[in-house]
């Protein structure tokens, strides 16, 4: 089971890891101790592996610093749930091997456990199921491998890239 942590719409990298608190002004060792220092105090020490956020609208937005979805990363965030990202920050995540799934699920409530299955793109939560929309089978595999640089070291290629 995982835990959602809520959040509203047009939630930036800023809010998420705050400038200050950059790998390159504290350090790379201490990034798991900032993501939503200041919109949720108690989010970096009481948030677990696996668990998920559901946000509102333009997740991400802002500046395209990767050091934000790499510290929930760091913290292990299961995947996060939106209707729409800021494009940079998907990207980003993509990257770093955080599912990402574009659905509306704000009626969850906070704190509320669930059950996510990524590669089913099926989300369960007390008596109902959510069918998620199902990612390429290529962005699938990049999740698998922990991110696209993981991928590419294991199979010598980016996803759909023929092999040679």
């Amino acid at each position: 089971m995982a835990r959602v942590w809520r959040f509203g719409e047009d939630v930036n990298t800023d809010q998420i890891v705050p400038g200050r608190f950059a790998p390159y002004v504290t350090s790379e060792a201490e990034l798991r101790k900032y993501p939503f220092i200041e919109a949720r105090p108690e989010f970096a020490s009481s948030v677990v592996p696996g668990d998920i956020i559901v946000a509102g609208r333009n997740f991400g937005c802002g500046s395209s610093r990767e050091y934000a979805p790499q510290a929930l990363k760091l913290v292990g965030i299961g995947a996060i749930i939106a209707p729409s990202f800021a494009r940079i920050f998907f990207r980003n995540g993509l990257n770093l091997g955080i599912p990402l799934f574009e659905a509306d699920l704000q009626w969850l409530p906070d704190g509320a456990e669930v059950e996510l299955n990524p590669e089913q793109a099926v989300l369960r939560f007390e008596d109902r199921s959510v069918q998620l929309p199902h990612p390429p089978a290529w962005m699938q595999a990049v999740w698998s491998a922990g991110g696209i640089v993981p991928y590419f070291r294991e199979h010598g290629r980016f996803p759909g890239e023929a092999a040679q």
